[in-house]
């Protein structure tokens, strides 16, 4: 989740660099469009990045919280004498709830990059005033 900042502070120095100063007469050549346009895709890159944050903090609470149950789960019924194998008939180590936890945090992560390439998208966009 710590990249999650770093999309941020890439779509930070590219607006920086798209900003333009006024002409010598004092005309902005900065227009409305590529300020509202820089704003969506500051706005777009935060809230992904927000979401995927949210996602990935969910997701891994509800999985750590399940993997803890179900070991301590499978404490409790080996000292009840049940050994869980069901006669030798399933083959599974117990991993299959950590690895599905960890593929969902995975795909929550995507969020943030997929807010990433859409504020890349709209910055590429520019429209400049021209002085009459």
């Amino acid at each position: 989740a710590g990249v999650l900042g770093i999309y941020g502070l890439i779509v930070a120095v590219i607006l920086n660099g798209k900003f333009s100063k006024p002409e010598a007469t004092g005309m902005p050549t900065y227009s409305q469009y590529n300020g509202f346009a820089h704003l969506a895709a500051g706005l777009c890159c935060g809230l992904c990045s927000l979401a995927s944050g949210i996602s990935i903090g969910i997701a891994a609470d509800a999985g750590t919280r399940a993997v803890g149950a179900q070991s301590a789960m499978d404490a409790s019924w080996k000292k009840m004498g049940f050994t869980g194998d069901a006669g030798g008939q399933v083959d599974s180590s117990g991993d299959a709830l950590f690895v599905g936890t960890i593929l969902i945090q995975v795909f929550a992560s995507n969020l943030g990059l997929y807010g990433l390439i859409a504020a890349l998208i709209m910055t590429q966009t520019e429209y400049s005033c021209a002085s009459n």
